[in-house]
């Protein structure tokens, strides 16, 4: 019988996990209807710059505005956007893998690593790179004024010469079942036709006012800024997608768990009864002989 509330006890733990992982899926879905509604919101205010700014740059003097500038890469920056938690499947990851690929053909010491999300800073902390920058405990309370702090630190060290490239890492949401991981050069600004994708404007002989330049100066730290502001959304959306995709594979996996251990106990106290009843016929005819 001991093998019977073993059972009994395991069955009872996976659906006290049941509960939790379904749970988690209806929070994350919640979660991902809010963060999913802030990314669509950004897209075109991003874009639109984005347009702007690759219509105007081949026009002007790159070194009018020292964040266009363009040198020797000798110390390189990489901006890593994880999760602060897991039990989000292959999200965290994924990042961390893409990242490591990306910095294997740099010395450690020409490297400089701001970590968003604890677990992207957790591994390359213990790994030994150089964090500069730590951005932790704030996804619960995203607001656009991290991704300004952010850029802030950034462009400092970039116009201080301490950051010659700066590259962007995160998840891109796709769909609920599908994110992107996205390596792109955050500094120096440099876009062409294709950054914009389909949809792109022909701006023909429009004249600009003021001036093509100070349009470009004003634009750049915007565009910075919604640029880091987007990633973030992108990243937290599929995060929450990521999230409620794996809890429901949690969930599903359960079912069947308490399935099997359920056919699993009913053979095991089928085979206990017959014991049983063999036990009572063996005794039965045992003393019938004996009386016999």
């Amino acid at each position: 019988m001991s093998n019977l509330k073993d059972i009994r006890h395991r069955i009872g733990s996976v659906k006290n996990i049941q509960k939790v992982t379904r749970a988690m899926k209806m929070v994350a879905a919640a979660k991902l209807r809010r963060a999913q509604i802030n990314m669509e919101r950004a897209r075109p205010y991003a874009h639109r710059i984005n347009e702007v700014l690759t219509h105007l740059l081949p026009a002007i003097n790159r070194n009018l505005n020292r964040l266009l500038e363009v040198r020797e890469p000798k110390k390189v920056g990489f901006v890593i956007i994880t999760a602060d938690r897991g039990l989000c499947g292959s999200f965290n990851t994924n990042i961390i893998r893409r990242a490591t690929e990306i910095l294997k053909p740099y010395e450690k010491d020409d490297t400089r690593l701001i970590c968003v999300g604890r677990k992207g800073l957790n591994h390359f902390q213990s790994r030994g790179y150089n964090i500069i920058g730590q951005y932790i405990g704030f996804w619960r309370e995203l607001n656009f004024g991290h991704a300004i702090s952010i850029v802030e630190q950034i462009t400092d060290l970039y116009l201080k010469h301490d950051l010659d490239k700066v590259f962007l890492i995160y998840n891109e949401f796709k769909n609920v079942i599908q994110q992107n991981v996205i390596t792109q050069t955050f500094l120096p600004l440099v876009l062409t036709e294709e950054s914009m994708g389909e949809g792109k404007v022909d701006f023909g002989e429009y004249l600009f006012e003021p001036s093509e330049e100070q349009i470009v100066n004003s634009l750049v730290p915007r565009h910075l800024n919604i640029q880091m502001w987007q990633a973030l959304l992108e990243s937290n959306a599929a995060e929450q997608a990521a999230r409620m995709t794996a809890m429901e594979n949690a969930t599903e996996n359960a079912s069947e768990m308490i399935s099997d251990l359920t056919l699993e106990y009913n053979k095991a106290r089928q085979a206990a009864i017959t014991k049983e009843l063999l036990d009572i016929v063996g005794g039965a005819e045992a003393l019938v002989h004996a009386q016999g």
